[in-house]
């Protein structure tokens, strides 16, 4: 029963994280944290948690990627820009996570899903700026649209350190900050940042999964378990955003969050 539910998770969390560029962490590290116990019959520390959804998170984000890839949808060139600072900042993000205690950690991660939820509410009502950066890109995706968008690199550099922190640090890939910030901020296509941001995120959770292996924070059983969940997930989540607008599920994704969210500030309070 604990293989299958965790095959679930790994389904769903893939799901959301492709459809939205999330990654899946966001749903994976909080069930792992709250619901490992109760699956495996052992606590599951937040640095396991935290690693083993990283490990996990380089399959949804191949499998995610592969598929937009051959939709031509994934801009390439601006995706290794970002990675540029991304990577070696997940790096950083994972070796902090080793000294982070459960209670501190909880509270922590809660409040960065509360902001995660917020986030995602601007994305709706927010417009995209009107800013004539620098750097200049004409995009042509797979169905033959081209769009036009812009950025500072300065700027896009300093987004990529402070995701790719924020991704090793918390196992959730970091899409659902590239996502939001390359649409308001930089007036990406919502479906070229969704994208986009899997192939960073499939390149950054490399490296940091490689600074959580060596610490030993990857519990490969949940990893055996979660993965082909996530290879499926990952794929059906890319198929299923070409054709919907998946309104529907970003809402179930919100309500998610917030609950989580909420969940999580009041252990991590308890365990403080």
């Amino acid at each position: 029963m604990g293989l299958l539910f965790l095959f679930v998770v790994g389904v769903v969390a893939a799901v959301f994280g492709s459809i939205v560029g999330l990654g899946g962490g966001i749903i994976m590290v909080p069930v792992l944290v709250v619901l490992g116990e109760r699956i495996v019959g052992d606590p599951v520390t937040t640095q396991i948690a935290v690693g083993t959804s990283l490990a996990v998170l380089i399959f949804t984000a191949l499998s995610a990627t592969y598929t937009y890839r051959k939709q031509g949808k994934v801009d390439v060139r601006t995706g290794w820009l970002f990675f540029a600072t991304s990577g070696p900042s997940a790096m950083v993000g994972a070796q902090l996570t080793t000294g982070i205690a459960q209670g501190p950690f909880q509270l922590s991660f809660g409040l960065f899903m509360f902001v995660m939820f917020g986030l995602m509410i601007a994305r709706q009502k927010m417009k995209p700026l009107r800013v004539n950066w620098s750097v200049q890109r004409t995009f042509t995706d797979g169905s033959g649209a081209a769009h036009t968008y812009g950025y500072n690199v300065a700027l896009a550099l300093i987004i990529g350190c402070g995701v790719g922190l924020c991704s090793g640090l918390f196992g959730i890939g970091g899409g659902s900050l590239f996502v939001p910030l390359m649409v308001i901020l930089f007036r990406f296509p919502p479906h070229v940042a969704t994208a986009t941001s899997m192939f960073v995120i499939l390149l950054s959770s490399v490296l940091g999964s490689g600074v959580h292996a060596w610490h030993g924070n990857i519990d490969w059983l949940l990893f055996a378990a979660l993965m082909p969940g996530a290879i499926i997930g990952g794929r059906l989540g890319a198929v299923i955003a070409s054709r919907m607008s998946g309104k529907q599920l970003i809402g179930l994704l919100q309500a998610t969050l917030l609950g989580m969210a909420i969940y999580l500030i009041i252990q991590g309070v308890r365990e403080m």
